[in-house]
Formats: C-alpha cells, structure tokens, sequence
C-alpha cells in the first residue's frame, strides 16, 4: 500500500471511530497541524525584487533569453545560508518580459547536479516547447525551446515540471515570472519594481542551521497534500519590507507554494481591487478584502495608500470547504504574514483604477456538446495514475469543450491545463467567486464539488507530443495525478496514434 493510501487510511480511521485512543490521535494530529508567524517577524529585511532578464535580438528579430540553472546559498534565516537552487542566481530566477506578436528563444542550460524541465506556466505555445516531463533536459545540457507570444497582457511564471521531482525542484528554488505585455491602454501601475511589484510567495520548513527539510515533499509524514512550512518567503526573501513611495501600488501575486493555499488580505481589512487573474485583465475591477489563490494562480491587485502608514499583508485561514480534520491539516487553520508595505511620508499620485478595464467578453461557446469528467481520486484522475504513454484525451485545435472536474475527495484539490485557458462556468451551479473569474489556467476545486469549465485550446497541432492537466498540488502531481492530452488540426487526426512511445494504452475520444 501506497504511503498516501496509509495516510488516507489512518485519517479514515481516526474519522470513524469513537474510541479513546483515536480521539488521542486526532488531538496529537490537530495540535501537530496548526502553523502560525504571526508575531514572530520584525520586517527587517528589504524585498528582493527579481531583476528583469535583458534578451539579445538576434539579426532574424528573435529575442533571446539566457536562463541557468544551478545550486547556490542563499542567506534566509539570519546569520546562517541555505542550500538552494536557482536560475541565473542562487534562489528563483530572473523575471523574463515580452510582448505580444515577439518571437522569442530561451536558452536553458541545466547546470543541476539532476535532471529537470522548465515549464512556461500558462504561456499559450506549441506542445512540444512546454517544457513539461517530455522535454527534460540532462545534467550539463542545453534547452533551446522557441516560440511567438501569442496571448494578452498577463503574468505568467516558470518552474521545472520532472515527473516525480517537481514538488522538491520547485520547493529547492527554480521558479520565476514571465510577464507578457500587449497594446491594451489601460492605466494602471507599470513601473516594475516601484509601483507595479511582483510578489511570489513561497513557504519553507529551515532548520536553525539553516537545512531546508524536504522530508515531507511527497508523502513521509501525516500529510494530505504534502510539505506546508512554517516559514514565508517572498521573492526568496524572509521577514520582508517593501516600501511604498506611490498613492497606489499594483501587486502581481503568485502562489508559488508547493501545497499552501493561500488566502490574502490587510491586517486592517481595508478594501483593494482585484484587476488581474491567471490568464489577463478582467473586464471590470473588483473590490475584496480577501483573495484566495491555490498553488500555480496569479492575481494582480491594486492597493491604495496613505502617506506614513504601515501595513502587513496576510494569509488568513482559508474556507477550504474540507471537513475540519481534513481542512486543518491541509493548512486552513494556519495564519501567516507575507510581508510590511510602509509608505513613505510623501507619496507620487496615481490615477485611480479605471472603471472598465478591457471590452467584455464572455466565456466562449462550447463546440463539442459531449462533456469531458474529470473525476479526482485517491490522488488519481479517473481511477489512474499519470502514464506517458497513455493519451488521455484528444483535443481538436482551436475548439472549446466543456470540462467537469468533480472532487469526490474530502482533499483540497486544484486543477491546471497546459496548452490552454478556461473560463469557470459554476462551481456548484453557482457563479464563480471574483478570483475566479475572467480568463484562467489554474483553479481550485473544493472537496465534494464540482467545478465547470469552457476549455478554449490553442491553434498548435502535434500527434505525438501531449500537453498536460493535473493537480497543481505539487506531491499530488508527482504522486501521479497527471494526465495528458493532444491537440490535433481536422487534418492530422487520422494520424493520432493509439498509444505514446511504445506503450499499451488507449487514448479516449
């Protein structure tokens, strides 16, 4: 029996019985599970903010990225460094920057001591430039993975995708944001760095000499969805400031957690505008107090200031919607401070949050009548563990299908598509929350739920290699909770083959 399938076990048995020594456990298992900063930071450590990666262009107009990947120390806890990886630097990567219509190359050098991939999290490209678990690049060798940004304004991210070494790849520090711009005129913060501030928010288990503990990555411990630490990192920083020198401050949230949904708000309650989610722009703005993010989701926000106040941003305990046991142990009890935004004590106007960001546009229109069930197991997707050479599903290039994700578990889930971006048609019948909304590639999915979605795929076509969905819940993922999927023109489908690199499998219709 699997080491998740004893979890599940053990949770069910503390669930079912009444006996004394059970109701110990589920104490030992409730005291054990509550993680909790707040009050323990000072904020006295500047935010790093990832330096934007200048490309050269080459004489055919292309423009070419230099990303490598290798181990460093990075200080994190006071007075002792830190094992990690990074890309270009010790821990995290630079922020790559392009606009919509540019031809770009991304040089990947893997200078690992393993094997990994480099994946493009929500980039809209040609299977076979992915950067998923078939395209891994060895130990020394070199990635040349090119492409034409073909999508609007959104903020985007990379992180290694190796099946089975994802959640410790990413947890050990390979990650970065890809911002693509477009011509849309919409005033808005924009000045990286100063008022338009990237915020990739991490956690971590460190020792007090400073060893990052992956002993929960997958599934060593009691643990439903693998490593939750107790310790946040912002752009790799730990116990952060940032100042704040703008009346408004436009923030690009990334849940770059491994397991940790996050679920953000003001210590002071006050109100920000969410403008952003995943894929773009949402047509209109919209006010909230608190944001929920599952791991892989980006939303940007704008807060407004006042000159000289302080300010702590904060993941407050999420409405998992899981049973409390469950719930808790999935880190909905937990409370953590991100980081302090002190404002200086003069502050540069900015103009408000326009009332109308981009024409509306509603979820577009199904064009295959057949739904596809996805339906969530014990860490399975209908009844199976991720096999690279079984075609789980064929798509047809530009089409738009309706797509049931149903979590019978009492285990938060989350689900992303490559090569893809969806509009949530309902969770429950009921509209989506403002998180929600707009155009996604990653989204929660509550235990016992239901989660529809308009599944828009993108004009590539290729018969051999797939794109991917699965948990983004990293030791979920690597447990084998994966899927895959082709994308094929009307006039490469009768090529489709059955099976994948000599495997046995069938594809489903």
């Amino acid at each position: 029996m699997s080491t998740r399938r004893r979890v599940l076990g053990w949770l069910g048995a503390v669930g079912g019985l009444v006996v004394l020594p059970a109701a110990g456990f589920a104490g030992y298992l409730w005291a054990d599970s509550g993680r909790s900063n707040v009050g323990t930071l000072t904020f006295r450590n500047r935010l790093r903010i990832p330096p934007i990666l200048p490309p050269s262009l080459a004489a055919d107009g292309v423009r070419r990225f230099q990303l490598t990947l290798a181990p460093g120390r990075t200080e994190l806890l006071p007075g002792t460094t830190t094992s990690t990886w990074g890309a270009n630097g010790p821990i995290l990567g630079p922020t790559l920057r392009a606009s919509r219509g540019d031809r770009v190359s991304v040089d990947v050098r893997n200078h690992l001591p393993e094997m990994t991939s480099l994946h493009w999290h929500g980039m809209h490209l040609p299977a076979r430039m992915d950067g998923g678990p078939h395209q891994p690049i060895e130990p020394r060798a070199t990635w040349r993975p090119s492409w034409t940004i073909e999508q609007r304004a959104a903020t985007l991210w990379y992180h290694p995708h190796l099946h089975h070494s994802t959640a410790a790849h990413v947890y050990r520090g390979v990650a970065g944001l890809f911002i693509v711009d477009d011509d849309t005129a919409v005033r808005l913060p924009k000045e990286y760095g100063v008022d338009d501030v990237p915020l990739i928010v991490q956690d971590r288990k460190i020792a007090d000499d400073g060893t990052l503990d992956e002993s929960d990555l997958t599934f060593g411990g009691l643990t439903i969805t693998g490593l939750l630490g107790d310790k946040i990192l912002v752009n790799g920083t730990y116990d952060p400031y940032v100042e704040v020198v703008t009346e408004r401050v436009r923030l690009r949230l990334l849940n770059g957690c491994n397991a940790r949904i996050l679920y953000v708000g003001f210590t002071d309650d006050r109100e920000f505008t969410l403008v952003a989610t995943d894929a773009g722009l949402l047509s209109s703005p919209q006010p909230l107090r608190r944001l929920l993010l599952s791991p892989g989701e980006r939303a940007e926000i704008v807060v407004e200031f006042r000159a000289g106040e302080s300010v702590i941003l904060r993941s407050f305990p999420a409405p998992l919607r899981a049973n409390p046991l469950y719930g808790r142990l999935a880190g909905g009890s937990d409370t953590h401070d991100l980081i302090k935004m002190t404002a200086a004590e003069a502050l540069r106007p900015s103009p408000p949050v326009p009332a109308e960001l981009i024409p509306a546009a509603p979820a577009p229109t199904v064009t295959r009548p057949a739904p596809f069930r996805l339906e969530m197991g014990d860490f399975l997707l209908n009844g199976a563990t991720m096999d690279p050479a079984r075609i789980d599903r064929v798509t047809r290039t530009g089409s738009v299908e309706a797509w049931e994700v149903v979590n019978g578990q009492s285990i938060p889930h989350n689900i992303h598509v490559h090569g893809a971006s969806f509009h949530v048609l309902d969770v429950d019948g009921e509209p989506p929350a403002a998180e929600s909304r707009g155009e996604k590639d990653t989204v929660y999915v509550p235990p016992g739920s239901v989660v529809r979605l308009a599944v828009r795929f993108l004009q590539h076509s290729d018969v051999r290699t797939p794109y991917m969905f699965h948990c983004h819940v990293l030791a979920h993922e690597d447990a084998g909770m994966m899927g895959q999927f082709l994308t094929v023109s009307p006039q490469d489908e009768p090529s489709v083959p059955v099976t994948l690199d000599g495997g046995h499998a069938h594809h489903g219709g």
